[in-house]
């Protein structure tokens, strides 16, 4: 059975000996805020193996002469920097997902009551077979039609075209020129 990185399994003199330091040593760090190991019950202290490497990281910053304030704040901005990048790899994800949609024309379509839907119109060359128009619901990397806003809010604009798609009676169907 493997244990993940972040899961508390050392007790303090077992990782007190991984890192080559004095269990007490461990305490002042925890007091210190360096190395925050998780709780047991009965406030027992349990060390995951990121803990232990995080421990080695200050022991060789100890040792080059950097200050336990100085490691403090480097713990701290290293913590920052790690947030941070989960951050960006989010944002990065959610830039390609949009990336992904913006290669096919968007279409509106516009019901009697004013109600406003989108789909992603895959073109005369599509892969999938459907009507023609749009793009369908279930199919992997395509949604559904969604509401947008009022048929009054897009009054101004492209030209109107008729599309090929069979849209629904009463229906005005809206494709922005490209």
């Amino acid at each position: 059975m493997t244990t993940s990185w972040e899961e508390p399994v050392y007790v303090i003199s077992v990782a007190a000996e991984l890192a080559d330091m004095h269990p007490q040593t461990l305490r002042q760090y925890d007091r210190l805020g360096l190395v925050v190991p998780q709780r047991q019950g009965g406030r027992q202290r349990r060390y995951s193996r990121q803990d232990v490497h995080r421990l080695r990281t200050i022991q060789q910053l100890s040792r080059e002469g950097v200050s336990l304030e100085g490691i403090r704040r480097i713990v701290q901005l290293e913590g920052e920097v790690e947030q941070l990048q989960r951050t960006v790899a989010e944002l990065a994800g959610q830039i390609q997902a949009f990336q992904a949609f913006a290669r096919y024309p968007r279409v509106f379509a516009a019901g009697a009551q004013g109600d406003v839907t989108t789909t992603f119109d895959a073109g005369p060359d599509a892969e999938h077979p459907g009507q023609p128009g749009t793009r369908r619901a279930g199919r992997p990397g395509r949604r559904a039609p969604r509401p947008l806003r009022p048929a009054a809010a897009i009054t101004a604009g492209p030209t109107t075209s008729a599309l090929p798609a069979r849209p629904a009676p009463g229906v005005l169907v809206w494709k922005p020129k490209r």
